[in-house]
């Protein structure tokens, strides 16, 4: 079964880059996605660079963050946050997403975002 199957959002990120940081507050903090986008960091991966490798064969971008719907990749740091500061992320992760998509909404202002709540911010 290919990870596809399971997730409809995928993240393909580094753990200390600040775009990957960038898209992941976006698509973590700021929505709620249900099922919920996976991550994968690739600096902490085994096989992490091969999945790199592959990625930028299978999508075009050696970079990251990569920020595949259903295999499709939307882009990266940059690209999430001009599809939020358009208002099209939401639609674009409908669209690409279909069927496989629960929610996906803003979160209220006033309600931390699971990184919050595991850092006791509340």
């Amino acid at each position: 079964m290919k990870l596809t199957d399971e997730t409809t959002v995928i993240i393909f990120s580094k753990s200390y880059c600040p775009h990957s940081r960038r898209a992941k507050g976006i698509l973590l903090e700021k929505y709620v996605i249900e099922p919920k986008p996976y991550v994968v960091e690739l600096d902490k991966h085994e096989i992490g660079l091969a999945l790199q490798a592959r990625l930028a064969d299978l999508t075009g971008r050696r970079t990251v963050p990569n920020v595949l719907i259903n295999g499709v990749s939307i882009g990266g740091g940059d690209d999430i946050a001009e599809l939020d500061v358009r208002r099209q992320l939401i639609d674009k992760i409908n669209d690409l997403g279909g069927n496989k998509m629960v929610t996906v909404k803003e979160r209220p202002v006033n309600t931390p975002g699971p990184a919050a709540e595991a850092h006791g911010l509340r």
